[in-house]
């Protein structure tokens, strides 16, 4: 007797799935090009364009909002029809690759440029070498620059450090906390040019014959004293403008501060109380040794801060009366002296200083897993 096998029938092909993906990669790539050319004729119109300044504007951010969005969701679809292993290669560049782009473009291209720029003469037309680097070095004006800049950084990054955790140790153990932490982070919504103006009339001095509208020969006055000329007197004018920046950097630390010290586990402050530690102890051979690394970062980045400090002394003082700083001689040399050449070589003296401790940070950062 015959047996036979009945086979199942066989499910029917897929359609080819290779041939889905070439078309979605042809028309991704269609869509790029006539993106890329719509977004120039965008850009061409905004240069040339007489329309009312409202229609301007709305036109910008939907061509300007509207493209990138476009741009990035095409881009995705070009890469989505590649094959797995080189859709997982390209896809994290087609998102970075434009932050990248920018970056080079609008800060590694500058800075190149700023270098070359260095070593020509005042109108970047005769190469003169390292002449601008030497000048830096020797002229009254940059070295008083190099002094008060180590003066706001020391005397700066050291106060609003100080300030900072001496404010969160103390609002942590207040009832008051919330408010406390509000009124000394307030300050931070302020910009350091309407900081320097808030500054200026507190500052402000009248003769004595006349009222005083400065706060602080108000006080002065009241109390039987001579108003005095605050920032024009030197080399305490610089300290004078320090406590703008102590005034609004204090908050940030205290924020940074008061997070690590929330961090610090309860157990090692009790063993330290049960092994009879001060309150004061416990908090320099605990408190601080456990939150070292946030102090450091902390610090390093007021202290990049001070090293390119410019909106409270250009606000406040124009740089005169022997307040200037590096940044603020760059400005008066390249912008208003037109001297290139000069004011290049101080821009990157001011980058050379700032680069280690910046590369000294995000070496803390990475430690801490920061990125």
């Amino acid at each position: 007797m015959e047996r036979t096998t009945e086979l199942s029938p066989s499910p029917p092909a897929p359609p080819a799935e290779g041939t889905a993906n070439m078309q979605r990669f042809f028309i991704a790539l269609l869509g790029l090009a006539v993106l890329f050319y719509l977004l120039w004729l965008g850009f061409d119109f905004l240069k040339t364009t007489t329309a009312p300044q409202i229609v301007i504007a709305l036109f910008a951010i939907v061509w300007g909002v509207g493209g990138v969005a476009l741009l990035f969701t095409l881009a995705n679809v070009l890469v989505e029809s590649l094959s797995n292993k080189w859709r997982d290669r390209i896809q994290p560049y087609v998102f970075v690759g434009p932050a990248v782009f920018f970056l080079g473009v609008f800060l590694f291209v500058p800075a190149l440029q700023t270098l070359w720029q260095s070593f020509f003469d005042a109108s970047s037309t005769n190469f003169i070498g390292l002449d601008n680097f030497s000048a830096v070095f020797t002229n009254r004006l940059m070295q008083q620059a190099f002094v008060n800049n180590l003066i706001w950084l020391v005397v700066g990054t050291g106060l609003c450090v100080i300030f900072g955790l001496l404010i969160a140790v103390l609002a942590d153990r207040s009832r008051f906390e919330s408010v406390a932490k509000a009124m000394i982070f307030l300050p931070m919504a302020i910009s350091f040019v309407g900081a320097g103006v808030i500054w200026r009339f507190i500052y402000a001095y009248a003769p004595p014959t006349d009222p005083q509208i400065g706060v602080l020969n108000a006080i002065v006055v009241s109390f039987g004293g001579q108003p005095q000329a605050w920032l024009t007197e030197s080399p305490w004018n610089t300290l004078f403008l320090i406590v703008v920046l102590v005034w609004i950097q204090t908050g940030f630390a205290m924020v940074i501060f008061s997070a690590a010290l929330k961090g610090v586990p309860g157990e090692l402050l009790e063993a330290a109380r049960l092994d009879g530690a001060s309150e004061i102890q416990s908090f320099f051979r605990v408190i601080i040794p456990y939150i070292q690394g946030t102090i450091i970062t902390v610090m390093t980045t007021i202290a990049i801060f001070t090293l390119k400090i410019f909106d409270v002394v250009i606000v406040m003082t124009g740089g005169q009366y022997d307040s200037n700083v590096i940044a603020t001689q760059f400005y008066r040399e390249f912008f208003s002296n037109r001297n290139f050449g000069y004011g290049s070589a101080i821009a990157i003296v001011l980058f050379i200083a700032v680069l280690p401790v910046m590369y000294y940070n995000l070496r803390q950062l990475r430690k801490q897993e920061g990125f």
